[in-house]
């Protein structure tokens, strides 16, 4: 993955903190990917690449499918292997791989393509999948379109933190960069609503890395912004809504 040791920098630092506040994934969005293709005689083997702790992971486990876990950052990966002991979990990026050729029927990114060079990503997943396995990309963004339920509010969010994240970048850019010999198939949109508290929602600004190199001064009052806009729009039992738009594309190997 591009930049693997910043990455760690940035969020190997608090694993235990992305794990408890970080957003998962809706179970329809895994079970529209998972759909296409042929049926797999036996368990259907995924690759979930750049897991971090595992919240793309936590919607691939099911009986039937058995799961490999590959991150740079060790502590990612001790994170998710306390959760799911039975998943294996293997120290590497997507440039390089350290599988056979057709290991998988499925690889997955969950929130992280966009740290992968694409050309050398596509050409080893490519390889690690077996023909006509599926890659799937999965991102979750936060929904500050007015027309959203409380996007309004989200919206100012964005403008306390005054950062765009690099997934928000690319699919303004008009989506992910994926190369041959993976083929685009679909791409579907879901829409979703976690509902947070005040204190979660200070923790999850935490945790995206441009607060988190930020100067302590910088990053001081960007959270205690956060936490004065949570406290104002949260309802009377001190909860709040966050929207959010999921977008999956799914793509094939031949």
């Amino acid at each position: 993955m591009a930049f693997p040791a910043a990455r760690s920098r940035n969020f190997g630092s608090i694993a235990e903190l992305y794990e408890r506040v970080r957003p998962g994934y809706p179970a329809d969005a895994v079970a529209w990917f998972l759909s296409a293709g042929a049926p797999v005689a036996g368990e259907l083997r995924i690759a979930d690449v750049g897991t971090g702790t595992g919240k793309l992971t936590d919607a691939l486990l099911a009986p039937g499918r058995a799961v490999t876990a590959v991150d740079p950052d060790p502590g990612m990966l001790a994170v998710l292997s306390a959760k799911h002991p039975e998943v294996t979990t293997v120290t590497g990026t997507a440039e390089q791989l350290p599988f056979a050729d057709a290991s998988f029927d499925v690889v997955t990114f969950g929130q992280s393509w966009h740290w992968v060079d694409p050309p050398r990503g596509s050409s080893e997943v490519a390889r690690v999948l077996r023909p006509g396995g599926s890659l799937g990309l999965f991102w979750n963004i936060r929904d500050a379109r007015e027309q959203a339920s409380d996007g309004r509010w989200v919206a100012e969010l964005a403008d306390i933190l005054g950062h765009q994240s690099a997934d928000e970048l690319m699919l303004e850019a008009g989506g992910p960069v994926v190369t041959e010999p993976l083929a685009f198939d679909a791409m579907r949109e879901f829409a979703w609503t976690s509902t947070i508290d005040v204190a979660t929602l200070v923790d999850l600004a935490a945790t995206h890395g441009f607060v988190i190199t930020a100067s302590e001064a910088d990053r001081h009052q960007m959270l205690d912004a956060v936490r004065a806009l949570g406290e104002r729009v949260a309802d009377g039992e001190g909860m709040l809504r966050l929207p959010y738009r999921l977008y999956v594309y799914r793509f094939s190997a031949p």
